[in-house]
């Protein structure tokens, strides 16, 4: 099977990106950064074209396009978390430098790519074969922005 890398599009941020990323996972590198052999509608020739990098083990290549495109909420990176600690460490390192939050474990970064910091406990709780147990954590994480975990569990303990 042929590896599969995920693209991303940057209007110009591309290694800046890369460099934050590559700080917040384990296991991560920037594996190259290629300069733009000949002037084109987003980077000047000797510029950051591309930049190829590696997250925990998966590959990924930040292509600065040029602003033609944005990213949006129709496409993200979800990262299941142990602990309370790594759900606190991902999201406001993800956050730091303009990163704004959103609702149920969601925030954009600074360049505007979204991701899912998720709890395993979490995806555990919503799927308690107890009916009224997974219909509280649900009813939970929806009252949350950053997943408190603590705070799910005891309102999954007073709903069952």
């Amino acid at each position: 099977m042929p590896e599969m890398v995920t693209c991303l599009w940057f209007d110009g941020r591309a290694e800046e990106a890369a460099q934050r990323y590559t700080s917040l996972f384990p296991n991560s590198s920037i594996d190259a950064v290629v300069p733009s052999p000949a002037d084109n509608p987003s980077t000047p020739e000797g510029g950051v074209l591309t930049v190829e990098f590696t997250l925990d083990g998966r590959r990924f290549l930040g292509l600065n396009g040029g602003p033609q495109f944005t990213p949006n909420e129709a496409t993200s990176i979800q990262v299941m978390c142990a602990d309370q600690a790594e759900v606190d460490h991902y999201w406001y390192g993800l956050l730091e430098g303009g990163g704004t939050e959103s609702d149920c474990s969601w925030l954009k970064d600074p360049w505007g790519f979204s991701w899912q910091i998720v709890p395993v406990r979490l995806t555990e709780l919503m799927a308690d074969p107890d009916p009224v147990r997974a219909r509280a954590a649900m009813r939970s994480m929806m009252t949350m922005q950053r997943i408190d975990i603590a705070r799910l569990e005891r309102d999954v303990a007073a709903a069952g």
